[in-house]
C-alpha cells in the first residue's frame, strides 16, 4: 500500500513541475517590451488642438444655466461635477460663482483671435492691433498678452473656466476680492488651480495674470504633459498671424508657461 501511495505522489509531483515549466516567467519578457510606452494616437492631438465639436463628445456635458451666464457652454463631465461641488461650498459662504467661458474649440478661438488681429475687437487697453502695430510678430505678441493662438488654448481641453469677470480689477475689491480670496484658499481642495499668475522668476513667460481663469488639474495636468510631448510650433496654422508661432516659441512660452503648481 505504501508503495502505491509513493508512486502516486511521484506522478502528481512530476505533473505539477511540468505545468509550472509551461508558464513563462515574467523575467523572460524582452526588455524592450517592458520599456515601451504607448504613443498618443493622432485623435488625441487633434483634441489638444481643439479640432473637434464638444457637443458631439460623450465625455463633455453642457453646463446648466444655473452655473453659467448663457446656454451652450460645455465642460468635461468630471470638471463640471467638481465645479458644482466647489460652487455650492462657496455659496454657503455667500459667494457666487458664474462660468463666463468654458470649452472653446479651434474655430471659436480663431474667431476671438482674428477679430483682435483685424481690429474688429479693440483690446482692453485701447490698442487697435490692425492699425497701431505693423509687424506680424508684434501684433501676435500684443494679442498674446491675454488671448491664445488657436490650437494652443487650454480652453480647447474642456478643463478650464473663466469665472465672473474678465478683468483683474474686479477681483481686487468687493465681491470679486471675496471670491478670489476664497479660491486661493479652497480651490485646490476641489482640484482647481490658477494657471496664469503674475510674471516673475517662477513664471517669466506666458499670458499676463488672469485671476478669473481656473484649471481642473486632475484632467489638465495630463493634457499639459501630452501637449509638451506632442505639440510643436510648426503645427500651429490656419489663422491670421500663424506664421509667427515658430519665431515666438508659442508652445514653450505660452502653452507651457503656466503656474508650476498647475503642472
Amino acid at each position: 500500500m505504501k508503495f502505491y501511495f509513493y508512486i502516486s505522489f511521484c506522478v502528481i509531483l512530476f505533473m505539477h513541475c511540468k505545468s509550472e515549466e509551461s508558464i513563462p516567467a515574467k523575467s523572460k519578457l524582452p526588455q524592450e517590451m517592458k520599456a515601451k510606452k504607448p504613443k498618443l494616437p493622432a485623435a488625441d492631438l487633434k483634441y489638444i488642438m481643439g479640432k473637434y465639436d464638444p457637443a458631439t463628445r460623450k465625455d463633455f456635458v453642457e453646463i446648466p444655466e444655473k452655473y453659467a451666464d448663457r446656454k451652450g457652454l460645455y465642460l468635461r463631465k468630471r470638471a463640471l461635477d467638481s465645479f458644482i461641488k466647489m460652487s455650492e461650498a462657496a455659496a454657503e459662504k455667500g459667494i457666487k460663482m458664474q462660468i463666463k467661458s468654458a470649452t472653446r474649440n479651434f474655430d471659436y478661438q480663431k474667431g476671438i483671435w482674428e477679430r483682435k488681429y483685424t481690429g474688429t475687437t479693440i483690446l482692453s487697453d485701447g490698442t487697435n492691433v490692425a492699425t497701431d502695430i505693423k509687424e506680424i510678430k508684434d501684433k501676435c505678441l500684443k494679442i498674446l498678452e491675454y488671448s491664445s493662438m488657436p490650437s494652443t488654448s487650454r480652453h480647447h481641453w474642456g478643463t478650464d473656466i473663466d469665472i465672473n469677470a474678465f478683468n483683474n480689477e474686479y477681483f481686487e475689491a468687493g465681491e470679486g476680492k471675496k471670491l478670489y480670496t476664497w479660491m486661493l484658499t479652497h480651490a485646490a481642495d476641489y482640484g482647481w488651480c490658477q494657471p496664469y499668475t503674475p510674471h516673475g522668476p517662477e513664471r517669466p513667460h506666458g499670458y499676463f495674470e488672469e485671476k478669473w481663469h481656473w484649471s481642473y488639474m486632475p484632467l489638465s495636468q495630463t493634457l499639459t504633459r501630452q501637449a509638451e510631448a506632442e505639440l510643436k510650433d510648426e503645427m500651429i496654422k490656419g489663422f491670421m498671424g500663424a506664421e509667427a508661432a515658430v519665431e515666438i516659441g508659442v508652445v514653450e512660452k505660452y502653452v507651457l508657461g503656466i503656474n508650476k503648481a498647475c503642472r
